[in-house]
Parts: structure tokens; sequence; C-alpha cells
């Protein structure tokens, strides 16, 4: 009970409604009752916070620290209070599943989650929704339909699939082979953009061939030995697209170790920082997913459904190209930002 029959009430055992007649004699003392009202009427407001856990797939990368940025955005000057904690590493998925447990035992109004893995992270989900918790899901999806207090705000991997195939057409000028490294099935996003990529060669460019399809870890060693053995097996190999970052810092280092005929063209997804295309002359260009603006939706429908709105269930967000010609541009800087410290948030942890 938060509203002015309960400040009356709670007045009336202070015995401020036997006072207020003698206090309405002078301007003062009714200048002091409407001054109490409002404190309490204030104090009761204050206490309506929508608590929104925001868990991204890891932290302290350049990929996911935007979501810091775009939830903070979103959440400044309202009445959100953002929650911020992810597992220290991208495949402790069992960490992220205790975290999303926690925040279905706690007094939260909102979640917000990347998923390191579709499948396993199903039924943590379908808890907090049990619970009336709305769940935004980012980046990629779940196998679970979006509707009721289910809503994705999802990277558009399928755009970065065709994105990618442009690119690799416009490189080889629409002839020659690529291999598809990094390919990880536990992740939906990556399934939908190498889909999308073989499908667009085939429509717009037969005369570039898929010769290799390797799955891909979070492990540079092994997708490095993996990157090797592609090349030996494909000695006049003209392009790779890497689907994971692991998958792209190893394929370079294969690429480092091994004397070329021939210049091999390379496409990386996701970069966990700037893509270091001074250092990596092979690597052509990146594919980046807004995480910035990813963060940031999904603060705002969270707070528009708990006001009452109805907002969409989904929206995709479309993912960017980086290139040597554009890195340095305001908007890949922006969107790559993960300076989140604005000087007057105070940023908590579910830990």
């Amino acid at each position: 009970m938060c509203g002015v029959d309960s400040i009356l009430f709670t007045m009336g055992k202070l015995r401020i409604r036997e006072d207020f007649h003698a206090l309405s004699r002078s301007r003062y003392g009714i200048a002091g009752f409407v001054m109490a009202l409002a404190i309490l009427i204030g104090g009761c407001r204050s206490n309506r916070q929508i608590k929104v856990a925001v868990i991204p797939r890891t932290e302290g990368t350049l990929l996911w620290d935007p979501i810091h940025t775009g939830a903070e955005i979103a959440a400044d000057g309202t009445d959100v209070q953002i929650y911020w904690t992810a597992p220290t590493r991208e495949d402790d998925v069992d960490a992220q599943i205790r975290l999303v447990e926690r925040v279905v035992k706690g007094n939260y109004q909102g979640l917000v989650l990347a998923p390191d893995q579709a499948l396993s992270l199903i039924t943590p989900v379908r808890r907090a929704l049990a619970q009336g918790i709305p769940t935004v899901i980012i980046g990629s999806p779940l196998p679970i339909p979006a509707g009721g207090d289910l809503y994705y705000i999802l990277n558009d991997d399928t755009e970065g699939g065709r994105m990618a195939g442009q690119r690799i057409a416009e490189l080889l000028k629409g002839h020659g082979s690529v291999a598809l490294l990094g390919i990880n099935p536990d992740v939906t996003g990556i399934m939908i953009r190498v889909r999308a990529f073989e499908e667009f060669l085939a429509q717009h460019y037969p005369d570039i061939h898929v010769v290799e399809r390797r799955e891909g870890t979070l492990n540079v060693p092994h997708e490095q030995q993996v990157a090797e053995d592609v090349l030996r097996s494909n000695p006049n190999l003209d392009a790779i697209v890497a689907f994971m970052w692991t998958t792209v810092d190893g394929t370079l280092l294969a690429l480092d170790s091994r004397p070329m005929n021939h210049d091999i063209k390379m496409i990386g997804f996701d970069a966990e920082g700037l893509p270091p295309f001074n250092q990596q002359p092979k690597l052509d260009s990146v594919i980046q997913e807004n995480s910035r603006s990813l963060g940031q939706q999904a603060i705002q429908l969270i707070r528009q459904r708990r006001l009452g709105a109805s907002p969409p269930n989904t929206m995709l967000i479309s993912p960017k190209l980086i290139t040597r010609q554009n890195i340095d541009s305001d908007e890949v800087m922006a969107m790559m930002s993960g300076d989140w410290k604005l000087g007057h948030w105070h940023w908590s942890s579910t830990r």
C-alpha cells in the first residue's frame, strides 16, 4: 500500500490528521503539511524501481562490454536499476545457468541474457518466465518461440551471412574456393550465418565453391591446428571465412606460419577488440554485431513492458562490416566503445 490512502493512514497513526486543522490555521503549518506529504509520496515512488539483471556471454571484451554502454544509456535517468554479471569464460555454460537461476530466485523485474549455448539455457529461461520475469534474449536466439514475456533482440545473422558472401564475391571477383571455419552448432546465430552465406553464393555466385566446412571451438591452439590442416589439404584455397573470433586468431597464426604461393583473403566475425588490420594484413574485414545497441534496446523494451506497453516480441539489429577504410569512423568507434562510466551511475552485481 503506497498511495495517498496509505500515507493518510500512516499520518493518522502519527495523529497528523488530528492536528491538521490546527496546522491549517497557519500558512507555515499548511506548508509543512504539504512538504511532509510530498516527502512521503516521493519515498514511495523511489521504491518502485525496475531491477533488471543483464547477463552477457562473458565480460571483459570489446564484443560484450559495449552492452554496458547501451544498458546505461537506456537506464540513465529512469527507474531502471541494472545488475550486471557474467561468466568469466564464454564456454562456462554452467556458470551462466547458475547466474540465471539466481535471478529467478531474487527480486528482479527483468532479465537480459546472451546465451552461451542454445539448448542448455532453455530450462533456466523457462523458470524465469514461470516467475513472471520479462526476459529478453539478445545476440543469438534460443529454440523457444517468442511470445508472452519472452522477447528476442537479435543480431541479424541472416544479413551478416549475406554480407560475408557479398564481400567474398567482391574479393574473388566471382570465382574461386572458400573454406568455412569456426562453425559452432551450439550457437544458433552462427548456424544462421553459415546457411545464409552458402545460400547467397549458390544463388548469385555459383562459381565460388565452398571446399571445407569445419566446426569451431573457443580454443585458439585447436583452431590453429584445424586451419593448418585445411591449408595443407587445399593448397590453392582462395579465401577463408572464420565465424568465431578464436577461429580468426588461430587461422591468422596458421597463415603466418606457412609460406603461401598466393594471397588468401580472410573475413572474420565478432572481434573481441578493434580488428588488428595493421598487424594482420591477411585479415580483410570483420562483420561485427552491434552489442551496444542490443543492450540499449533490451533495457528500453523491459521498461516499456513493465509500464504496460506491448513492445514487439522480436527485433533484429543489423551488424556492421568493419574494414580498413571505416575502422576509425565515429560510427564504428561508438559501436565498439565499452566506456560505460558516464560519471553518475553505480553498477551492481548479482554476485
